[in-house]
């Protein structure tokens, strides 16, 4: 397979660093001298300098004889033209491009923008709603640092850290099923000292790890109780940032059958004026979110959680320690910034949501190749959670998983036939139309895909 990346910022030196370490040819086309030396001297790829949009700059990208092309610059516009020329002069099969302004994708122009016909783009991404939706995800999962919804949201991918008041502390994997017989969850992902695995079924869970987990999504509930989570659903919520974010995650929770207190808080008055106009049970405070008093006028000190949800990293961290300090039970923010990362989990911080990470997670949805139908990046691009759907002719219909010879660093985590859940045993016999969550670590993604080929093997 052959992959260009037009705009080597945070999302397209990630988006390359996966390709590339799966062996894929990768070509990184950027303006910018500086962005491409470190492309040069970071990651196995080829880099082209020039402006992803003019057609001789393709041309020498390789675009006549490549698969795909994505387009992720800091414009729209320029992604858009990018995919358009990749399209109508080089016939590129599949064109995908982040589109930030909601503008361009309100459902009254998005159809008929985005065609043939007019602006030949295959895959929009929208890096706003995935992170409003993710924000959304992890209020719904208190607990949860991690979380991800496969099969029609018939299963979950959970990630929790293990406490040291776990009650399955010290207990091998294999026991898990003799103490909780009905319980459907697998424990596919352990990371521990920074170092992320799949474990073995006799492995131990420690205090300081963070355990990843397929589970039915009845049970998810349940299985962070026993994993030693039982946070409360917040209700009250103080979110920092009105801007496409913040307002997306307020629209959202609006909609939502429970009923919330939402208090926003954006410092840009216009702005401040126009989501008052498009939100009907949110209060809109204009001011500063790192001011006491906005802070208090906005209800922090009776909060279940504050979120900082800014465009500026350091305003989100700010913000969300000194809503702890005032009285927020929890906090919660946006953090682009790696080396900020660490800060999640400290601090009463519980978690960090990375707009990076999640924007590479849903192009990799798009490129990955055979019936992997959705996926989910974990971490910082260690491993994946992969949906995939058995057709006929992959080696595992008919097969028993405990005759199954899986190459080293993937579990199955959760198969789904007919809408019903089967938690993977070893007396499981896997058939076509079978979808099946996988979890895998990085190095073993291409092993994945060939168990789940997209037409027949001959």
């Amino acid at each position: 397979m052959k992959v260009i990346v037009c705009g080597a910022g945070q999302v397209g030196q990630g988006i390359a660093q996966h390709l590339a370490g799966e062996g894929i040819d990768v070509i990184v086309v950027d303006r910018a001298a500086a962005l491409m030396q470190r492309i040069s001297d970071t990651l196995d790829v080829r880099p082209v300098q020039g402006h992803g949009a003019y057609p001789e700059v393709l041309e020498k990208a390789g675009a006549a004889d490549a698969d795909i092309l994505i387009a992720v610059t800091a414009s729209d516009e320029v992604n858009m033209v990018t995919c358009q020329v990749a399209k109508s002069i080089f016939n590129v099969p599949k064109t995908i491009a982040r589109v930030r302004d909601r503008h361009y994708l309100t459902g009254k122009w998005k159809e008929s923008l985005f065609n043939r016909e007019n602006i030949p783009v295959d895959v929009i991404i929208s890096p706003e709603t995935e992170v409003g939706e993710a924000v959304v995800r992890r209020l719904a999962l208190p607990g949860t640092f991690d979380n991800f919804g496969f099969c029609n949201n018939i299963v979950q991918m959970i990630g929790v850290s293990i406490e040291n008041d776990c009650p399955v502390i010290d207990t091998p994997l294999n026991q898990l099923t003799g103490l909780f017989p009905d319980l459907r969850a697998i424990v596919v992902g352990l990371e521990r000292e920074g170092h992320l695995y799949v474990p073995e079924f006799d492995d131990t869970i420690l205090a300081g790890d963070k355990a990843y987990l397929v589970t039915a999504a009845s049970d998810t509930l349940r299985t962070l109780k026993i994993f030693g989570h039982e946070e409360r659903e917040a209700r009250r919520i103080v979110i920092v940032g009105a801007g496409n974010i913040g307002y997306q995650v307020a629209r959202t929770l609006e909609n939502g059958r429970a009923p919330y207190s939402i208090s926003l808080i954006e410092h840009e008055e216009q702005r401040a004026r126009e989501v008052a106009e498009q939100l009907s049970k949110s209060v809109l405070l204009h001011g500063d979110g790192l001011s006491p008093d906005i802070l208090a006028e906005a209800g922090v000190r009776d909060a279940d959680i504050t979120l900082g949800l800014t465009n500026d990293d350091q305003v989100n961290v700010l913000t969300t320690l000194l809503s702890l300090q005032e009285g927020s039970v929890r906090g919660m923010c946006l953090i682009n910034d790696n080396s900020f990362q660490r800060l999640a989990g400290k601090f009463g911080m519980e978690v960090a949501i990375n707009p990076r990470a999640i924007t590479v997670s849903s192009i990799l949805g798009q490129v990955r190749r055979g019936q992997v139908i959705r996926v989910h990046a974990i971490g910082d691009g260690g491993a994946e959670a992969l949906e995939a759907e058995v057709l006929e002719g992959s080696v595992l219909v008919g097969q028993k998983l405990r005759d199954l010879d899986l190459p080293d660093g993937i579990r199955f985590g959760a198969i789904v036939r007919a809408d019903e859940l089967i938690t993977p045993r070893g007396g499981t016999e896997i058939k076509v139309g079978d979808r099946i969550v996988v979890f895998a670590l990085s190095n073993a993604i291409e092993d994945v895909e060939k168990l789940f080929p997209a037409s027949r093997q001959i």
